[in-house]
């Protein structure tokens, strides 16, 4: 006996247009997160979608995600981030930069710019919307720059 076949129809791809997004959704001071992909939105079990803005020249407050693995993607605007016990790490992102973001790591968005809203795609491991805001202090000198490098693009 096989095994029927799903109804595609109804379990099949989900389009969410861009205006039908969810704010019903985690936050943290200084930015604005709108779900796109959820289990409410569409039924997902291990993953979670969406877009956040953060206004000119603001801030995120300090936060983790937890276990879950997150990824940025940078549409418009300059992202700069720090991370660490103490924010005391920096790199920036640009449009068409991806940003990783791995499990507890404590980390801060910031809008590198003066007169745009920078606007990006989060895609995390899990759907549910899990966001630890901390209280952290940060390094009182200025943080470390980190150049992107990798074991495949080695720097010239």
């Amino acid at each position: 006996m096989s095994e029927p076949t799903p109804d595609w129809r109804q379990h099949g791809v989900r389009v969410v247009p861009g205006d039908r997004l969810d704010a019903n959704t985690a936050q943290t001071p200084g930015m604005h997160r709108e779900a796109a992909i959820s289990r409410a939105m569409v039924g997902a079990e291990r993953i979670w979608a969406g877009t956040v803005a953060i206004e000119p020249n603001a801030r995120t407050g300090p936060h983790h995600h937890g276990p879950l693995e997150s990824v940025i993607f940078v549409v418009e605007g300059r992202a700069r981030m720090r991370w660490g016990e103490r924010l005391e790490y920096l790199a920036e992102a640009g449009p068409g930069d991806f940003i990783y973001v791995p499990p507890f790591v404590p980390h801060q968005e910031i809008n590198a710019l003066p007169n745009e809203t920078l606007r990006c795609v989060v895609v995390r491991s899990d759907q549910e919307p899990v966001v630890v805001n901390l209280e952290i202090a940060e390094v009182e000198a200025d943080p470390e720059t980190v150049p992107w490098v990798d074991p495949h693009h080695p720097p010239a």
